[in-house]
């Protein structure tokens, strides 16, 4: 729909705070063991994926660093899918690897596009 145009650098803000506050929650699951069971070992690769996540989803969210933070969650999702999801099934929805091959190209994505408006990176800018 043509008349929605106007409103796509909004839209593209939305989707990147809406995926950095969800990436950053999972983080804190892991991290800080918010809303969770399981809270990995503080070192293990687990923990560090979390604070891959909490930190990058929280620089996406805030639109601060927003390249490099998008190009290093996309690869912590691509080492998720690989590493754990992958060797289960080719596909995502069997292995129950949908988030992160999702987030893993919204964050690439992000970091070729940038943070758009309503962000810290845009403000520096100015």
């Amino acid at each position: 729909m043509k008349q929605l145009e106007k409103y796509a650098d909004h839209a593209y803000a939305l989707m990147r705070i809406v995926a950095g506050f969800m990436f950053a929650f999972h983080g804190a699951q892991k991290v800080l063991g918010i809303l969770s069971e399981f809270q990995p070992p503080m070192g293990s690769q687990l923990w560090i994926g979390g604070v891959i996540e909490l930190v990058g989803g929280l620089a996406v969210l805030l639109g601060f660093g927003t390249r490099i933070a998008a190009f290093i969650c996309s690869g912590e999702m691509a080492v998720a899918y690989f590493q754990f999801h992958f060797p289960q099934s080719f596909w995502p929805s069997i292995n129950g690897g949908d988030a992160a091959v999702l987030f893993c190209f919204v964050w690439l994505y992000i970091s070729a596009a940038g943070a758009g408006p309503w962000s810290l990176d845009a403000i520096r800018r100015k």
